[in-house]
């Protein structure tokens, strides 16, 4: 009977972590495809920057970690591989986000384009407010 009860008890650990490493690469992949998302549409060297570093970096360490707690979970290995890639990969994507928006910055990149549409969203709003008053 207590035999019974440890291998129940055992298969849901199992079970309840292969969920939640399903769960971390999930979140890992839709960062992931958020990001590729903002490297389209955002119109802007500095705000795809922000979106390629954030979101991707953060979807990266979600899969890594998620397969790292898999192989730990499953198999009992500790992956130094993967914890390596969890670090570089933490270490080096701001650095080179940084990196790429400051050499954006000293060669004069232009972002009128969004204040043009920002100053015209605002005359737009104005209007709008008082057409509302009137």
């Amino acid at each position: 009977m207590l035999d019974l009860l440890k291998e129940v008890l055992s298969l849901n650990a199992t079970v309840i972590s292969e969920v939640i490493v399903a769960v971390l690469i999930l979140i890992g992949t839709s960062f992931s495809l958020l990001s590729s998302f903002g490297l389209i549409r955002l119109p802007d060297v500095y705000t795809r920057s922000h979106a390629a570093t954030k979101s991707a970096t953060l979807g990266v360490l979600c899969t890594l970690f998620g397969a790292f707690l898999y192989f730990w979970i499953s198999d009992g290995y500790i992956s130094v591989r993967l914890l390596l890639g969890i670090f570089f990969v933490f270490l080096t994507a701001p650095v080179a986000g940084h990196m790429i928006c400051r050499a954006a910055f000293l060669t004069n990149t232009q972002t009128e384009n969004l204040i043009m549409e920002t100053e015209e969203t605002e005359e737009k709003v104005s209007k709008k407010l008082e057409r509302a008053q009137n």
